[in-house]
């Protein structure tokens, strides 16, 4: 309750969503990333990627799962805008070492990368506006 609290007093800008958007929109997000991402790590395991591909993949799990803590648990909202951006760049790099092994990866993936994109936006905004 108390992050919740610390969260509507933030500054946000008009066009950000509605608090309760979040969850159904990454409940959707992970199946799409549990199921995308858990075929590159098959992939790799059976011997028919290298390392190198599948590490963006485990970099942007990294970076996913650290933005709650960094936003909601130490409520910094500069540490959660980095780690967004991390986030976004590595959707960008997987896609880029993924694609030409099984596109289809990416094609899956867009969701997510558009929902990251605006979410940065809208992160960078609300880091800015309450500076």
């Amino acid at each position: 309750m108390e992050t919740y609290n610390w969260y509507s007093t933030l500054i946000k800008p008009e066009w950000a969503p509605p608090a309760w958007l979040f969850g159904p929109v990454w409940s959707v997000l992970y199946t799409i990333i549990a199921i995308s991402f858990g075929y590159v790590a098959y992939k790799y395991f059976k011997g028919a990627i290298p390392f190198l591909v599948l590490l963006p993949f485990i970099l942007n799990l990294v970076f996913n799962f650290a933005f709650t803590p960094l936003q909601f648990g130490l409520q910094n909202n500069l540490l959660a805008s980095i780690d967004i951006l991390l986030v976004l760049g590595t959707i960008v790099w997987s896609g880029i070492v993924i694609y030409p092994y099984f596109p289809w990866v990416v094609y899956v993936n867009v969701p997510y990368l558009l929902w990251v994109s605006f979410a940065s936006v809208l992160q960078l905004t609300i880091t800015y506006l309450n500076l």
